[in-house]
Protein backbone atom coordinates (compact mmCIF):
# COMPACT_ATOMS: atom_id res chain seq x y z
CA UNK A 1 0.00 0.00 0.00
CA UNK A 2 2.78 2.45 0.77
CA UNK A 3 4.33 2.09 -2.62
CA UNK A 4 1.17 2.86 -4.02
CA UNK A 5 0.44 5.65 -2.18
CA UNK A 6 4.11 7.16 -3.38
CA UNK A 7 3.40 6.64 -6.77
CA UNK A 8 0.01 8.30 -6.17
CA UNK A 9 1.81 11.41 -4.86
CA UNK A 10 3.35 12.30 -7.67
CA UNK A 11 -0.09 11.07 -9.80
CA UNK A 12 2.07 8.13 -10.84
CA UNK A 13 5.03 10.64 -12.18
CA UNK A 14 3.60 13.39 -13.45
CA UNK A 15 4.84 15.47 -10.61
CA UNK A 16 8.64 14.77 -11.62
CA UNK A 17 7.66 17.00 -14.57
CA UNK A 18 11.26 18.60 -14.52
CA UNK A 19 9.55 21.98 -14.85
CA UNK A 20 6.21 23.56 -13.68
CA UNK A 21 5.06 19.90 -12.17
CA UNK A 22 1.61 21.38 -10.57
CA UNK A 23 0.28 22.47 -14.29
CA UNK A 24 1.55 19.37 -16.08
CA UNK A 25 -0.64 17.64 -13.09
CA UNK A 26 -3.95 19.99 -13.74
CA UNK A 27 -3.38 19.21 -17.57
CA UNK A 28 -3.09 15.02 -16.88
CA UNK A 29 -6.34 15.45 -15.16
CA UNK A 30 -8.48 16.98 -17.53
CA UNK A 31 -8.72 13.58 -19.17
CA UNK A 32 -9.49 12.51 -15.87
CA UNK A 33 -12.55 15.27 -15.58
CA UNK A 34 -13.80 14.02 -18.49
CA UNK A 35 -14.27 10.29 -17.69
CA UNK A 36 -15.58 11.18 -14.68
CA UNK A 37 -17.97 13.26 -15.80
CA UNK A 38 -19.13 10.84 -18.31
CA UNK A 39 -19.79 8.00 -15.70
CA UNK A 40 -22.54 10.51 -13.60
CA UNK A 41 -22.43 13.16 -10.82
CA UNK A 42 -22.43 10.06 -8.54
CA UNK A 43 -18.95 8.32 -9.59
CA UNK A 44 -17.49 11.75 -10.23
CA UNK A 45 -18.04 12.80 -6.11
CA UNK A 46 -17.07 9.30 -5.35
CA UNK A 47 -14.07 9.40 -7.20
CA UNK A 48 -13.10 12.82 -5.85
CA UNK A 49 -13.62 12.56 -2.26
CA UNK A 50 -11.67 8.77 -2.76
CA UNK A 51 -8.82 10.67 -4.40
CA UNK A 52 -8.89 13.40 -2.02
CA UNK A 53 -8.80 11.19 1.41
CA UNK A 54 -5.97 8.94 -0.66
CA UNK A 55 -4.31 12.08 -1.58
CA UNK A 56 -3.52 13.36 2.14
CA UNK A 57 -2.62 9.99 3.13
CA UNK A 58 -0.41 9.97 -0.23
CA UNK A 59 1.37 13.18 0.35
CA UNK A 60 1.88 12.08 4.01
CA UNK A 61 3.82 8.96 3.10
CA UNK A 62 5.81 11.02 0.71
CA UNK A 63 6.92 13.42 3.45
CA UNK A 64 7.69 10.67 5.84
CA UNK A 65 10.14 9.03 3.52
CA UNK A 66 11.58 12.48 1.91
CA UNK A 67 11.51 14.83 4.72
CA UNK A 68 9.89 18.32 4.42
CA UNK A 69 7.02 20.03 3.55
CA UNK A 70 4.93 20.19 -0.03
CA UNK A 71 7.39 18.93 -2.31
CA UNK A 72 6.94 19.96 -5.74
CA UNK A 73 6.77 16.19 -7.28
CA UNK A 74 4.02 15.80 -4.77
CA UNK A 75 1.02 17.24 -7.39
CA UNK A 76 -2.26 14.54 -6.35
CA UNK A 77 -3.42 17.83 -4.70
CA UNK A 78 -3.72 19.52 -7.98
CA UNK A 79 -5.95 16.41 -8.90
CA UNK A 80 -8.20 16.97 -6.33
CA UNK A 81 -8.03 20.60 -6.62
CA UNK A 82 -9.04 20.71 -10.03
CA UNK A 83 -11.35 17.77 -9.85
CA UNK A 84 -13.61 19.40 -6.91
CA UNK A 85 -13.28 22.89 -9.55
CA UNK A 86 -14.58 21.13 -12.44
CA UNK A 87 -17.74 19.06 -10.62
CA UNK A 88 -21.39 19.83 -12.06
CA UNK A 89 -20.17 21.82 -14.99
CA UNK A 90 -20.56 21.30 -18.80
CA UNK A 91 -17.70 19.68 -20.53
CA UNK A 92 -17.00 22.42 -23.19
CA UNK A 93 -13.69 23.38 -23.74
CA UNK A 94 -14.63 27.12 -22.32
CA UNK A 95 -15.09 25.80 -19.05
CA UNK A 96 -12.05 23.34 -19.42
CA UNK A 97 -10.08 26.54 -20.13
CA UNK A 98 -11.71 29.24 -17.87
CA UNK A 99 -11.45 26.76 -14.76
CA UNK A 100 -7.89 25.66 -15.34
CA UNK A 101 -6.51 29.42 -15.87
CA UNK A 102 -8.91 29.82 -12.63
CA UNK A 103 -7.39 26.81 -10.45
CA UNK A 104 -3.58 28.04 -11.39
CA UNK A 105 -4.00 31.04 -10.60
CA UNK A 106 -5.39 30.40 -7.07
CA UNK A 107 -3.21 27.37 -6.45
CA UNK A 108 0.21 29.85 -7.58
CA UNK A 109 -0.81 32.81 -5.87
CA UNK A 110 -3.08 31.43 -2.87
CA UNK A 111 -5.02 34.92 -2.07
CA UNK A 112 -6.78 35.12 1.16
CA UNK A 113 -7.44 31.71 3.47
CA UNK A 114 -5.95 29.70 0.90
CA UNK A 115 -2.34 31.01 1.74
CA UNK A 116 -2.99 30.50 5.62
CA UNK A 117 -3.97 27.34 5.13
CA UNK A 118 -0.64 26.32 2.98
CA UNK A 119 1.60 27.81 5.50
CA UNK A 120 -0.34 26.99 8.87
CA UNK A 121 -1.45 22.78 8.04
CA UNK A 122 1.52 20.14 8.22
CA UNK A 123 2.07 16.95 6.82
CA UNK A 124 -0.45 15.34 4.40
CA UNK A 125 -3.39 16.92 4.88
CA UNK A 126 -1.29 20.38 4.94
CA UNK A 127 -0.37 20.10 1.32
CA UNK A 128 -4.24 19.03 0.46
CA UNK A 129 -5.91 21.87 2.02
CA UNK A 130 -4.68 25.00 0.16
CA UNK A 131 -5.42 23.07 -3.15
CA UNK A 132 -8.79 21.71 -2.27
CA UNK A 133 -9.66 25.23 -1.46
CA UNK A 134 -8.31 26.46 -4.35
CA UNK A 135 -10.67 23.97 -6.54
CA UNK A 136 -13.56 25.15 -3.69
CA UNK A 137 -13.23 28.44 -4.61
CA UNK A 138 -13.24 27.66 -8.23
CA UNK A 139 -15.71 25.65 -8.08
CA UNK A 140 -17.91 28.07 -6.41
CA UNK A 141 -16.87 31.18 -9.00
CA UNK A 142 -17.55 28.70 -12.13
CA UNK A 143 -20.99 27.78 -10.94
CA UNK A 144 -21.82 31.40 -11.04
CA UNK A 145 -20.49 31.68 -14.54
CA UNK A 146 -22.40 29.00 -15.69
CA UNK A 147 -25.78 30.18 -14.22
CA UNK A 148 -25.11 34.18 -14.90
CA UNK A 149 -23.68 33.74 -18.17
CA UNK A 150 -22.89 32.07 -21.00
CA UNK A 151 -18.88 32.35 -21.28
CA UNK A 152 -18.96 28.65 -20.68
CA UNK A 153 -20.50 27.63 -23.64
CA UNK A 154 -22.79 25.25 -24.08
CA UNK A 155 -22.65 21.61 -23.74
CA UNK A 156 -24.18 18.77 -26.07
CA UNK A 157 -26.26 16.39 -24.74
CA UNK A 158 -25.50 12.78 -25.95
CA UNK A 159 -27.77 9.68 -25.81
Amino acid sequence: MRKFLLKLATFFGVGLSPKAPGTVATVATIPLVLLLNWAGPFVYMAATITITILGILAAQAYEDQKGGHDHSEIVIDEVAGFLIAMIWLPMTWQAILIGFVLFRLLDITKPLFIGYLDKKIQGGLGVMIDDVAAGIVVSLIMQFLYSHTNWLGSQVLVG
